[in-house]
């Protein structure tokens, strides 16, 4: 790690900032929807299913890869409003890296830190000119490679960034048969399968250690109720977004605490076996030593 990494960023009102100005670009991801994104991050089924998956992916590398090193760096890329890494506090106490958020959302960022607290470093990012050399053990990118054209930019502008040996876990929307009117709300480009990270490692310098499909108990379910509400969708963009959001609100707590036993059941279950498909994937790529 370069003692200057971070001298490009100048601390503003809570906020490592770079002095190339960051531009938060609406049409890959709407900074309306971050209110809904909080909440969501705190009780939805499909937030606390992924971050238990991902936990324990989390700790299974932490023995198998970071062992060795004594104060993992980790840093969350396009952490939105701080879920994950809260998450990470309250249920994996043995995992103390130094943790810090980054985003290209100013918004998003006062999130984070009113929900984080001044201990983690908040950065205001572009994730295709990430401006670090061998910073991070540890990168995560849940849920923002599908929204950015440019995926291989990112990727390389990662690889810059880990230190020789550091790894980056990604989720990303799996399958394109799970493709529906939702996909398009969300701004999302593609939907992935396995091998799409087998050709972007290749690519992009990283080398691929893990693929796997997760939630695969609820993908009919999830797919069902897409289908079932296409043909409501209305022409004019403003009644579409409003279905979307509905239908991303919380569901009442008998049935979201009902579907979260569901999506829990897969771990560590798909973790010990490859699920054949799911609506969602995670990968582990690995900068070489």
């Amino acid at each position: 790690m370069s003692d200057n990494d971070d001298d490009e960023y100048v601390l503003r009102d809570g906020i490592h900032v770079s002095p190339k100005p960051v531009c938060h670009r609406e049409e890959e991801y709407d900074s309306r929807t971050f209110d809904l994104l909080r909440a969501m991050q705190q009780k939805h089924f499909w937030y606390l299913g992924r971050h238990r998956f991902l936990l324990h992916a989390l700790l299974r590398c932490q023995r198998k890869y970071l062992a060795s090193i004594e104060a993992c760096r980790a840093v969350d890329l396009g952490g939105g409003c701080g879920g994950w890494i809260e998450y990470v506090r309250r249920h994996a106490a043995s995992f103390s890296p130094s943790f810090a958020l980054a985003d290209s959302s100013e918004l998003a960022l006062r999130h984070a830190g009113r929900l984080l607290g001044a201990a983690t470093p908040l950065y205001q990012v572009d994730l295709m000119d990430l401006r670090w050399s061998n910073r991070w053990d540890v990168a995560f990118l849940l849920d923002v490679l599908e929204h950015v054209p440019d995926q291989k930019a990112v990727l390389r502008s990662i690889r810059k960034a880990l230190a020789p040996g550091g790894l980056v876990l990604i989720t990303v929307p799996a399958l394109q048969i799970f493709w529906t009117w939702n996909d398009e709300e969300a701004h999302h480009q593609r939907r992935y399968k396995r091998g799409d990270f087998e050709q972007l490692a290749i690519e992009t310098g990283l080398e691929l250690l893990d693929a796997r499909y997760f939630m695969f108990f609820l993908s009919p379910l999830l797919l069902a109720s897409r289908w079932l509400t296409a043909p409501r969708q209305a022409a004019d963009s403003a009644a579409r977004a409003n279905l979307a959001k509905r239908m991303h609100k919380i569901p009442f707590g008998p049935l979201n605490a009902g579907l979260a036993a569901v999506f829990r059941a897969e771990t560590p279950l798909g973790h010990r076996i490859r699920f054949p498909w799911g609506t969602s994937l995670f990968c582990v790529l690995r900068k070489p030593a």
